[in-house]
C-alpha cells in the first residue's frame, strides 16, 4: 500500500508537472500564431491596398481608376474620391464602417465579422481619395483552431507518456530499493557480516546502500553486544555459585555444618551482580542529573573498612545509584585483593571528576592492562572479576574506567561534572 501510494504521488506529480508545461506552451503557441496570422493579414491588406493605389490617376482634373484587369481587386477593394465611390460596390453590412474608415483620412484597420478593413489614402495632388480594402479572415482562424486542436491533441499524448514513463521509471527504482532492503533484512538475520560495499556514493542508490551498511553494522555491533553481556552475566553469576558450592561440597565431606557467614557473602556477591547488569541495562543519560560524590561513595563504602578521601561539595553528572553500582564492585574488589588498605581519592579536573579506587595489593599485571575488563579474564593475582560489568555501565552513563598498573592495585573512574558537561552541551 506504501509502495504504491508513493508511486501514484509520484506518477500524479509527473503528470501535473506535464499539464503544467504543456498547458504553458499551448497558450505561448497560440499566442503567437494569433500574432503571425495577424501580421500576414495586415500584410496582405496593405499589399491589396498598394494595388488598388498604383491604378488610381487624375485624368482631365478627375480621379479615374485606370484598368489593371485584375478583377480579382474588385470584389475586396473600393475607392473614394472627394468623398465619393468611384470603384467597386461595398456590401450594406460594412457600408457604415467602409464610410467611417473614410472619412478619417488616415490608414487604419478595423475588423468587422470574419473580416479584415484596411483603408489607406492616396497622394493626388487636390483631391482626397481612400484605398479601402477587405481580407477575409476565415482561413486564419480556421489554421488557429485546426493548430490549437493538434496542440491539445499532442499535449494529451505527451501528458500521457510522461505518467507512463513515469510509472515504469519510478517502478524499477521502487524494485531495487525492495530488493535491497529485502537483502539487508535477510543478511541481517542470518548473515550479519554480509555488505553491499558499494564504495564512494554516487547517487541515491549508493547513498541507501552505504545507510544499509550501517544499518546491518549496528545490528551486527548488537548482536556482539548481546553476546558479550551473555559472557558477563554468566561469569559474574557463576563465580559466587561455584563458590557456594564449593563450600557446601567441602560441608558436606568434612560433616561439618555450613557457616552462615560464607553463604550470606556469596548471595550479597550475587545480588551485587545482579544489581549490576540491570542497572547497566537500564542507564540512560540525563544531563540534569547530578549528585553529591562523597554522599555517593559513602554509600558505595557500606560500613566496610576503607578510606574516604573524597573533598566535599564535589558533584558528578550522574545518578547516585549509578556512582554506587560502579565503585561497589571496585571497592570489593580492591578488599579481596588488598593486603591491608583499600582507600578513594577524587579530584577535579577539565575533563570531570575523577577518582581513584586503590588498594596495597599486588596491582594489575601491565601486560593485561588491555583485557581486564573483558568478561571471564582475570589477571595473575586475581584482579577482572565484575570489571567487565563495571565497564559497561560506566560507558552507558557515559563514565571513563580504566585500570593503571603501578605496583598497587589501582583503578581510575572519571565522571562528567556538571560544568564540564554544560560546557559540552
Amino acid at each position: 500500500m506504501g509502495v504504491t501510494g508513493f508511486r501514484g504521488r509520484v506518477v500524479a506529480l509527473a503528470a501535473l508537472i506535464a499539464t503544467a508545461v504543456v498547458a504553458v506552451l499551448v497558450v505561448v503557441s497560440h499566442v503567437l500564431l494569433s500574432q503571425v496570422t495577424d501580421a500576414d493579414a495586415n500584410a496582405l491588406a496593405r499589399t491589396r491596398a498598394e494595388a488598388v493605389a498604383a491604378n488610381v490617376a487624375v485624368r482631365d482634373g478627375h480621379v479615374v481608376l485606370i484598368e489593371s484587369g485584375n478583377e480579382a481587386l474588385d470584389t475586396v477593394s473600393w475607392v473614394y474620391a472627394d468623398g465619393h465611390l468611384i470603384d467597386g460596390i461595398v456590401p450594406g453590412g460594412v457600408l457604415d464602417r467602409v464610410h467611417a474608415l473614410v472619412a478619417s483620412g488616415r490608414s487604419q484597420t478595423t475588423t468587422v465579422g470574419s473580416h479584415l478593413l484596411y483603408a489607406q489614402p492616396i497622394r493626388l495632388e487636390g483631391h482626397h481619395v481612400m484605398a479601402v480594402v477587405r481580407v477575409d479572415l476565415t482561413p486564419y482562424e480556421t489554421s488557429e483552431q485546426r493548430s490549437l486542436t493538434m496542440s491539445l491533441v499532442l499535449g494529451g499524448i505527451s501528458i500521457l507518456l510522461a505518467g507512463v514513463v513515469s510509472h515504469v521509471v519510478v517502478g524499477r527504482a521502487l524494485g531495487v530499493v525492495h530488493e535491497m532492503a529485502a537483502l539487508a533484512d535477510d543478511w541481517g538475520e542470518h548473515e550479519p557480516g554480509r555488505r553491499f560495499d558499494l564504495g564512494v556514493p554516487r547517487d541515491e542508490f549508493g547513498e541507501l546502500g552505504r545507510t544499509l551498511d550501517r544499518l546491518l553494522d549496528r545490528v551486527d555491533n548488537a548482536l556482539a553486544d548481546e553476546r558479550r553481556l551473555t559472557d558477563e552475566i554468566a561469569h559474574e553469576l557463576r563465580t559466587p555459585l561455584t563458590a557456594l558450592r564449593g563450600e557446601a561440597q567441602l560441608a558436606q565431606l568434612s560433616g561439618r555444618p555450613l557457616a552462615p557467614e560464607t553463604v550470606l557473602t556469596e548471595v550479597d556477591r550475587l545480588n551485587t551482580a545482579i544489581t549490576t547488569i540491570l542497572s547497566s541495562a537500564r542507564t540512560r543519560i540525563d544531563g540534569g542529573t547530578r549528585c553529591d560524590l562523597r554522599a555517593a561513595a559513602r554509600q558505595a563504602i557500606a560500613g566496610r573498612s576503607i578510606e574516604l578521601a573524597i573533598p566535599t561539595n564535589v558533584d558528578v553528572a550522574v545518578a547516585t545509584e549509578i556512582v554506587v553500582a560502579v565503585l561497589s564492585p571496585l571497592l570489593e574488589n580492591g578488599l579481596r585483593h588488598a593486603n591491608s588498605r583499600v582507600w578513594v581519592t577524587a579530584r577535579v579536573q577539565p575533563q570531570g571528576v575523577v577518582t581513584d579506587v586503590l588498594d596495597d595489593g599486588p596491582g594489575f599485571d601491565p601486560a593485561e592492562l588491555d583485557r581486564v575488563f573483558e568478561a571471564g579474564v582475570t589477571s595473575g593475582n586475581g584482579h577482572g572479576l565484575g570489571l567487565a560489568v563495571v565497564k559497561r555501565l560506566a560507558a552507558s552513563a557515559g563514565v571513563a574506567v580504566r585500570a593503571i598498573a603501578g605496583g598497587h592495585g589501582r583503578v581510575e573512574v572519571t565522571f562528567p561534572s556538571p560544568g564540564a558537561l554544560v560546557q559540552s552541551g
